[in-house]
């Protein structure tokens, strides 16, 4: 069985929990919270010397990180990745995007009210900034779902797991001014109208 080292309460993590769900693949979720401390453990080091979750374990005990790599490995082969040449190209541009721009601007924005360790960043110097990058990286995610009913086209892909992980946290948790998006929140509702779809919070029965 497939082990996943995963931080239950991280966007990144969760995007891989959800794909295995709706690819039906059973895994064993390992517990790597925030403040449990397992990613700066020797034995996790020792499997990802970059300590950073999620982490996936191959049933021959090969690894792969980043949550974008695992998704691409996971999904070759079903129709959550396209075959054609430029379709994939574009499936690709979205992940890149989603972890240059938008995830450091989204997640970590987020990270700063969820997390009491980073409490101390709760001023407008650090959150003032990321509010106005967050705002232009769904600005451009706006413009593409104004065409295309899912991010990288008309089909549901794991660019759009990929993206969905911190988008749909971002008013709730983030404080972005959702309302100013109305196609990403068209768009949101239909990933999570997606066959198999789950929640951040799920886990797999023990």
């Amino acid at each position: 069985m497939l082990k996943l080292y995963s931080m239950p309460s991280s966007g990144n993590s969760y995007k891989v929990r959800l794909l295995l769900n709706q690819l039906g693949i059973a895994f064993e979720h390992i517990d790597c919270e925030y403040s449990s401390g397992a990613t700066t453990s020797d034995w996790f080091r020792a499997k990802n010397p970059n300590g950073k979750v999620p982490l996936l374990e191959l049933e021959d005990g090969r690894l792969i990180a980043e949550s974008n790599a695992i998704l691409l490995y996971l999904a070759q082969g079903s129709s959550y990745l396209p075959v054609d040449r430029y379709d994939l190209a574009k499936v690709h541009e979205w992940l890149f995007f989603e972890q240059n721009f938008h995830e450091g601007t989204i997640a970590t924005r987020q990270a700063i009210f969820k997390y009491e360790q980073r409490a101390h960043l709760r001023n407008p110097e650090h959150l003032d900034p990321l509010l106005v990058s967050g705002h232009r990286a769904l600005g451009v995610m706006e413009a593409q779902l104004e065409k295309t009913p899912f991010i990288a086209g008309n089909d549901y892909t794991i660019a759009d797991i990929a993206l969905y992980a911190y988008t749909h946290t971002a008013g709730e948790i983030g404080k972005f001014e959702m309302e100013r998006f109305p196609f990403i929140n068209k768009w949101l509702s239909n990933v999570s109208k997606q066959t198999h779809h789950v929640t951040l919070d799920w886990l797999p029965a023990t």
